[in-house]
């Protein structure tokens, strides 16, 4: 099975589509993924490989902003789930209340510089859930996350092409 994903094609694109949307791996982890897979020989696109991972790490927003925070208030006094649901909420106000004192009104860009600093515990779902927290518009949110990833994606694939992909042994 891994073979698959390592030495197909199509195996390359749906491999960096899903590991945008995993949580804390997200765009930053699929981008690297993406610039070894150029180097195959196997004529993955990276043009396609942006846009798949784009989307990839955006497909989750709607869901997380919507419902996450009812999931997670539900989850959280249940057995075996409840420390993991407790640590995500936790996780989301302080990113949110942080992101409120520092910001004022520049929550937009405060959100978009959240989303697009590409460092461990930021990105979309951390942002998203951290806007659903503070009751931010649905519709700047996304316009702040779809920003931040654009943001985040240029940051990461200047790192890949400067070598430190290959470096932190994630890229060819």
């Amino acid at each position: 099975m891994l073979a698959f994903f390592k030495e197909s094609l199509i195996g390359q694109y749906i491999f960096v589509f899903i590991t945008s949307m995993v949580p804390l791996v997200e765009l930053r982890g699929a981008i690297p993924f993406a610039y070894g897979f150029n180097h195959t020989g196997t004529g993955f696109n990276l043009l396609l490989g942006y846009i798949l991972i784009a989307i990839g790490n955006m497909i989750p927003v709607p869901l997380i902003y919507f419902f996450a925070r009812k999931v997670l208030e539900w989850g959280k006094d249940k057995p075996v789930i409840g420390g993991f649901f407790t640590f995500c909420l936790e996780k989301g106000e302080k990113g949110g209340k942080k992101l409120q004192s520092k910001a004022g009104q520049g929550l937009f860009v405060a959100l978009l510089l959240f989303v697009g600093i590409p460092l461990p515990g930021t990105g979309a779902w951390t942002g998203t859930l951290a806007a659903s927290i503070l009751d931010m518009d649905f519709k700047k949110t996304v316009l702040a996350v779809v920003s931040g990833i654009a943001l985040a994606a240029v940051i990461v694939s200047v790192l890949c092409i400067l070598g430190f992909g290959a470096w932190f042994g994630i890229a060819g």
